[in-house]
């Protein structure tokens, strides 16, 4: 059937993003799950080309470079598929893909600490 969300799909459409607080950012998903990242480990999950090396996967962000007040000062939408965060620190090229933002959230329920 076309436009049918499946239960699956419903897992990583989020219905609402909002930053609460300074310190911490809320997806609400198509199942009703609520995941609550903490802005800081989100930061340093980035998986971008400057964060992660493209052939190895090696991480090259220094957790000690990152300040611990970082912050999202904009998010955008990607398409239908993820959102992109200008950060405090300056760094603005990462794309979290909503299948990887649920599947960090799966992981570590507890915001990534």
């Amino acid at each position: 059937m076309v436009g049918r969300m499946s239960s699956e799909d419903s897992r990583t459409i989020p219905t609402q993003i909002q930053q609460s607080g300074s310190r911490a950012l809320s997806i609400r998903w198509g199942d009703d799950v609520e995941s609550v990242f903490d802005v800081r480990a989100l930061r340093l999950a980035c998986a971008c080309a400057v964060c992660v090396d493209e052939w190895t996967g090696e991480y090259k962000l220094d957790p000690a470079a990152v300040p611990e007040d970082v912050h999202p000062i904009q998010i955008t939408s990607v398409g239908r598929y993820a959102i992109g965060i200008g950060w405090s620190d300056g760094h603005d090229t990462g794309i979290y893909s909503f299948e990887r933002l649920r599947s960090l959230a799966d992981r570590d329920p507890s915001g990534l600490g």
